[in-house]
């Protein structure tokens, strides 16, 4: 078995050679970039403390020596809640991406592009204007899950509607799931639209800023809202590398390597929504993300997913953090929404993954 799905790997795209300690070396470059970016996105902003002192603050019983009130409020309330939740939502955005694209068997496939970002969406923004009111009852009996919870079912049911579209006799058509994500996502913006109206004047300028894409409203509640559901998806995706690598050769051949392939394709499917509904609820509308990270870890360590699922988690964290430090320094005292600056360089990635698979560019 093990022979028989090496060789599985190498014709679903690997390279002759042996990739293995090129990608372990890789996720050690990746822990270090991402305790890098982690490190400088404590640096910098208002606060001059150092990422340093913050260290010695935790194990020193001199903690109010080392750091000031003004500077501890600043780094414990605002910069670390807001570091947690962008290696959240960076991991779950880029882990549900390499997961899609390896279901769907195609490097185009992403949470967004496809609109499981936008069903996700829809559910959380149901809750956010409808919360008082028509869905007052599942508010009150969820609590602060509700959110998550609510865009968790909106993923979940956009991304079944899409397998299901696409799928017909065990094979999925890639340019139907397009298509059909086009549609779905069209239909969830329309279905936001109308709740978007039904606004009162708070919760439409709430909307129009959760839309956009930001981590500025990052606190530990939120963490703790969203963290065990993306914790519990991504503990769940090294569940998926095995199959997902037969996956690659078509859904008889994988069945023939002993892979439960409708089990996988649940779980899958199931740890998708989950990832994507909850990084929704609590930044916004993020994109690209899914799209750019795995495609550019492929470059590197292959396709094999024992190794791109962990070096995803921790590129689409590294990244990220870096978009946030982006769009909180470029128009400095003001605050960029970080969904315009992954926009503005992950919509050109995308047109170049597109136009090189088709053979238009060599790059």
């Amino acid at each position: 078995m093990p022979v028989q799905l090496a060789r599985s790997r190498r014709m679903a795209g690997a390279p002759e050679g042996d990739r293995s300690a090129r990608a372990r070396l890789a996720l050690i470059l990746l822990v270090l970039l991402l305790a890098s970016v982690a490190a400088a996105s404590i640096a910098t902003g208002a606060s001059d403390a150092s990422a340093l002192s913050v260290l010695q603050s935790w194990f020193s019983k001199d903690a109010e020596t080392l750091l000031s009130a003004r500077d501890r409020l600043i780094i414990y309330d605002i910069r670390l809640p807001r570091i947690a939740l962008g290696i959240l939502v960076g991991a779950a955005l880029a882990v549900s991406g390499a997961v899609m694209q390896g279901l769907f068997r195609n490097p185009l496939a992403d949470p967004g592009i496809v609109g499981v970002s936008a069903g996700a969406g829809l559910g959380a923004i149901a809750v956010i204007v409808l919360g008082n009111t028509m869905l007052g009852p599942f508010v009150a009996l969820l609590g602060i899950y509700a959110l998550p919870l609510a865009a968790f079912a909106g993923g979940l049911v956009t991304t079944l509607l899409l397998y299901q579209v696409a799928t017909r006799h065990g094979r999925t058509s890639i340019a139907t799931m397009l298509l059909a994500g086009i549609a779905l996502a069209a239909l969830s913006g329309a279905l936001s639209g109308i709740l978007v109206y039904m606004a009162d004047d708070r919760q439409l300028r709430d909307l129009t800023f959760w839309g956009l894409g930001s981590l500025g409203g990052a606190t530990w509640t939120k963490i703790m809202t969203a963290g065990p559901i993306v914790a519990a998806a991504l503990a769940a995706t090294p569940l998926l590398a095995r199959g997902l690598d037969a996956l690659a050769l078509g859904e008889a051949s994988a069945r023939h390597l002993g892979v439960p392939v409708q089990r996988m394709k649940v779980l899958a499917v199931l740890s998708v929504a989950a990832a994507t509904g909850a990084a929704v609820a609590v930044s916004g509308g993020i994109g690209f993300v899914g799209i750019v990270v795995p495609h550019l870890l492929r470059l590197v360590i292959g396709p094999d997913h024992r190794f791109l699922l962990p070096g995803s988690a921790l590129l689409g964290a590294s990244l990220l953090l870096l978009a946030d430090a982006v769009s909180r320094t470029i128009v400095a005292p003001a605050e960029l929404p970080i969904g315009i600056v992954t926009a503005v360089f992950g919509a050109p990635f995308f047109l170049w993954v597109l136009l090189r698979r088709r053979g238009i560019v060599d790059l």
